[in-house]
């Protein structure tokens, strides 16, 4: 009988903190979810950090929850890290292949991953991953597997994941005095990439925009591999203050609207349209265009920061799979209409193949994080499991 897995994602967000527990059959791609819930988040600021215990308290409520529905105890987690202290970092590596037989070996790789890797850092500024774009034998670019190859002068061209360490480290400690051990640590947009974007999709080039409640996060996709990622802090919950704002109105208030009343782009017959809301004290009475100018405000500037990073990639790039939004943001309706309209690209919601339900899209980052532990586990050795090391972030550079 095939052995299971039982997998657990865990997202730390600045709205809600999220787990979801499924269990995974060895060899099978299906999942069974076996809870899910989720937490009103207080500690956490854009996306980071800011109070260990009251976060670690909101864990423990959270994990307690979906032990009761589960009828398992969850000892380790893949856990989320976001905020826009997230860099990332181009670099170059180059070593002289090891072997006699001039046969490019696989600790080869491992040494010209760690090359790329010599440069200073800011203080208190640390390594995350290292996502390899290419590598070049003798002089021949666009090698994505040098293993076995004959050469002697053997080259990387990476990307490198860094991130505040304070802000790791605050977020370790969270999910360490909740009791729990981690197992991996993922950025939320690379997360949510796992979840909705398909091979396909990445191989062509693709832009990811994961719009949370404090931040979004964007992953840039070519050819298969992570060309850029970023994360601004600036999500839906801005859209809702600016909201409480414009109307003089409490958030919960501003967010009910919002979500009732809220959209992107305004239709001729909604120009004149007068919203009244009774339950409201005092009673509100507002045009449904004031409303949406307010929305599109805010959305506009997370597309122009959108833009402004994809200005940083080569001019030569292009993404014939387009745009595509998810995350509790991307619910606005008319988003993607004006994603196409302002970022001049294809755009479409992404929802997580195994997700159901109405919080389809606020679960991309969840589902990304056992997606992740699904495959780490399907290739990493029992003993390496439940702590970060080194020698695991050198393996995972290879998971495809």
């Amino acid at each position: 009988m095939a052995k299971s897995h039982i997998i657990t994602g865990l997202d730390i967000g600045t709205h809600s903190i999220k787990i979801l527990v499924v269990r995974k059959e060895a060899g099978g791609s299906g999942f069974e979810v076996l809870a899910y819930e989720q937490e009103p988040s207080f500690g956490v600021r854009r996306g980071v950090v800011v109070d260990v215990s009251e976060v670690s308290k909101r864990i423990r409520s959270v994990v307690e929850r979906a032990e009761n529905s589960s009828g398992q105890k969850i000892e380790t987690v893949y856990v989320n890290l976001s905020g826009g202290h997230i860099s990332v970092i181009p670099s170059h590596g180059t070593i002289v292949a090891s072997r006699a037989d001039k046969k490019i070996s696989q600790e080869d790789i491992e040494r010209v991953i760690q090359a790329s890797q010599a440069f200073s850092l800011p203080l208190n500024k640390e390594i995350l991953e290292v996502f390899p774009k290419e590598f070049i034998v003798d002089g021949v670019k666009g090698i994505k597997e040098p293993l076995g190859m004959e050469g002697v002068r053997l080259e990387a061209e990476v990307l490198v994941l860094c991130a505040f360490s304070p802000y790791l480290k605050a977020l370790s400690e969270a999910v360490l005095e909740a009791g729990l051990q981690i197992n991996d640590v993922t950025i939320s947009p690379l997360a949510a990439s796992k979840a909705v974007l398909s091979p396909r999709q990445k191989e062509l080039g693709v832009v990811l925009i994961d719009i949370g409640a404090g931040t979004t996060g964007l992953a840039v996709f070519e050819e298969g591999n992570l060309i850029h990622t970023s994360v601004f802090p600036v999500g839906s919950a801005h859209i809702t203050n600016d909201i409480a704002i414009g109307l003089q109105t409490e958030v919960e208030i501003a967010e009910r609207i919002k979500r009732e009343f809220g959209t992107c782009i305004l239709e001729p017959s909604q120009r004149s349209k007068k919203i009244k809301l009774s339950q409201a004290e005092p009673t509100l009475i507002f045009s449904q265009k004031m409303l949406t100018d307010i929305i599109t405000a805010r959305v506009l500037e997370i597309f122009n920061l959108v833009q402004k990073e994809l200005k940083k990639v080569s001019s030569q790039t292009h993404f014939p799979a387009g745009v595509v939004l998810t995350g509790g943001g991307a619910i606005l309706p008319k988003i993607t209409e004006l994603a196409r309209k302002e970022l001049k690209l294809s755009a479409k919601l992404g929802k997580p193949k195994s997700s159901s339900g109405e919080d389809e899209l606020n679960q991309s980052v969840v589902w990304g994080l056992v997606l992740t532990g699904a495959d780490l586990e399907e290739d990493t050795p029992a003993f390496g499991k439940g702590i970060i090391t080194w020698l695991k972030k050198i393996f995972r550079v290879f998971v495809p």
